[in-house]
């Protein structure tokens, strides 16, 4: 019908029939016989037709030494096609650069460059091993013309006649051309689209750089070592892929049913759940053993595996981690190692890095952690945002001004409605001067979001919603990281809570660490007597330190892989985007 309509407006703007007339009509093979008669049976099969060049699919040989020859000419008509159908391949997956591919064949009669004389190259099979096996580096393997490359090498190695065919032996070439061309730029600069907050100068190669790449490789006979040394070198992404290898080896072998959303605890649902358990091996009932304390046992360990809290009830969360299967929770995996990939090749010897989902501060110094915190974060209504800076200060005992979301939404309607709520919260009020005003000598009622001449700040102390310490970086977003009056919140295991800054509880030792180079100017002691003395400091750091607000849903870590919840639906956008 969408099609129909097209074609409505098409010959209405040409004149030849009216939209109304047309459109009022139910019978389409009327407007069909209309159309015919007014000659227009041509336009009415052109419209909307793709042009499509299919390169012959089978072409046997007589004589193998003809076999190179054809295999050019083969190649020669799947460039051509190549261009005709706008960068399409013959399984319908566009190439990553059809410039780069005609540029590797060159202008002049094109050769094979995957096989010879009827063999293949042994760049084949590390290719085509690489491509299967994309998903240990958290890569789809069906990008790469898995299905396509794996059904052709089959015949070749199995029929004898399939050797002589010189079509599948050129779509081969053609397709391991490509899949090595985009398995480099993924490796190198991830598969996603570059963002605000890639720190790589470079986000692709260059079509003569993919060219000298796979020419490299080919000559060297090192397709899987030139791919690899593409591959980032941070401690962070070799333990996450080393954890995708375990995670991998333990539950590859394994096939497990699908428990219902929608349940009541029954007993009949609790087999269900045991049976399930039993099939990833989180639940061992050798001995007979289904009861309650059993099933909790094995609820308790998946949970602890995939860093849920560990109840023991399959709860609805639960189930959902239940229900998904390896390869989800690998390509999960594998959306962090294409965060990874967005890092620098070097970074720099100190820095520290919050990572959102996992709520931890880690300072890594000469690629060690130095020291780790707890933190809390935003919620997914206010999030931390993530971002690149460098720390420049922190503060001691300081004020918190509340930024005017949080006035505005939440202190003003409270004001309003008893102005002692400003004691009650440790605020004090200050106009435009800076001048502290007496709270009970405004008019509340006839301030508003457009009408509010003053800053809402608490004061400092034990009860300042700042903690103690605050530390400064510079961004746009005005968060930094800061201690908080309520320390007890650092137990919950659910630590999405800010209004976007980041509290820390290790403040204490943060702030040691940052004044630990600096002897000049501090003594070792020196913050345990300013807290001691509750003085209220600013420390200026001589050296910045960076720091990186990053969100990791996967970790590796002992050799295994550590899940975190996508708090603010990050990875869905991304799998989106990298068709995960």
């Amino acid at each position: 019908m969408y099609r129909l309509k097209y074609l409505v407006r098409y010959f209405q703007g040409k004149n030849y029939l009216y939209a109304s007339d047309l459109l009022q009509m139910k019978n389409k093979f009327l407007i069909i016989t209309l159309l015919c008669g007014s000659g227009l049976c041509f336009m009415l099969a052109c419209v909307n037709k793709k042009k499509h060049t299919a390169p012959k699919q089978k072409q046997i040989v007589a004589n193998i030494k003809q076999l190179d020859e054809v295999i050019s000419e083969s190649i020669t008509e799947r460039l051509s096609a190549l261009k005709d159908n706008e960068g399409e391949l013959e399984d319908s997956i566009h190439a990553f650069s059809a410039p780069a591919i005609a540029a590797f064949y060159g202008e002049d009669k094109p050769v094979s460059h995957w096989s010879k004389n009827g063999k293949a190259s042994p760049m084949v099979d590390s290719m085509l091993y690489l491509i299967q096996h994309a998903e240990d580096v958290g890569l789809l393997s069906t990008q790469y013309h898995s299905a396509t490359l794996t059904n052709a090498w089959n015949q070749i190695s199995q029929d004898a006649n399939a050797k002589k065919d010189a079509a599948l032996w050129a779509k081969i070439d053609v397709l391991m051309t490509d899949a090595f061309m985009r398995m480099s730029s993924d490796l190198r600069f991830g598969v996603a689209p570059r963002d605000s907050i890639s720190l790589k100068k470079d986000s692709l190669f260059t079509d003569t750089q993919l060219v000298e790449q796979l020419q490299s490789a080919l000559e060297n006979q090192n397709v899987i070592s030139q791919l690899h040394s593409l591959e980032p070198t941070h401690v962070g992404y070799l333990a996450l892929k080393e954890g995708i290898q375990s995670f991998k080896a333990k539950y590859q072998e394994l096939h497990w049913d699908t428990l219902p959303l929608n349940y009541t605890d029954t007993v009949a649902f609790r087999q269900l759940v045991i049976n399930r358990l039993v099939q990833s091996g989180h639940l061992d009932t050798t001995g007979g053993r289904t009861d309650t304390v059993a099933l909790k046992t094995g609820v308790k360990a998946f949970q602890k595996e995939f860093n849920i809290y560990p109840d023991g009830v399959a709860g609805r969360r639960t189930v959902m981690a239940l229900n998904r299967s390896m390869h989800d929770w690998v390509m999960q995996a594998g959306v962090n190692l294409d965060r990874w990939r967005k890092l620098p090749d070097t970074l720099p010897s100190t820095y520290i890095m919050v990572n959102l989902p996992g709520y931890t501060l880690r300072v890594i110094d000469s690629g060690k952690i130095a020291m780790e915190s707890r933190v809390i974060v935003g919620t997914p209504r206010t999030r931390t945002p993530v971002l690149n800076s460098y720390m420049t200060n922190f503060m001691m005992y300081p004020y918190w001004r509340v930024p005017y979301s949080i006035v505005f939404k939440e202190m003003l309607p409270a004001i309003k409605k008893d102005v002692h709520y400003l004691a009650s919260k440790n605020l004090e009020v200050i106009d435009k001067d800076g001048n502290t005003v007496d709270p009970l000598t405004i008019n509340w009622q006839k301030l508003a979001k457009g009408n509010f001449p003053y800053v809402l700040r608490q004061m400092d102390g034990l009860d300042n919603s700042l903690g103690i310490m605050k530390f400064n970086f510079r961004n746009k977003y005005s968060v930094y990281l800061h201690d908080t009056n309520n320390r007890g919140l650092f137990k919950n295991s659910m630590r999405a809570m800010s209004h976007g800054c980041v509290r820390v509880q290790q403040w204490d030792s943060l702030a040691q660490y940052l004044v630990k180079a600096d002897t000049t100017s501090h003594k070792s002691d020196s913050i345990k007597v300013w807290l001691a003395r509750e003085e209220k400091r600013q420390v200026d750091l001589p050296r910045h330190i960076p720091i990186y607000l990053r969100y990791f849903t996967a970790e590796g870590q002992n050799g295994n892989l550590v899940f975190y919840d996508d708090i603010y639906g990050e990875d869905k956008v991304l799998r989106k985007l990298m068709r995960f």
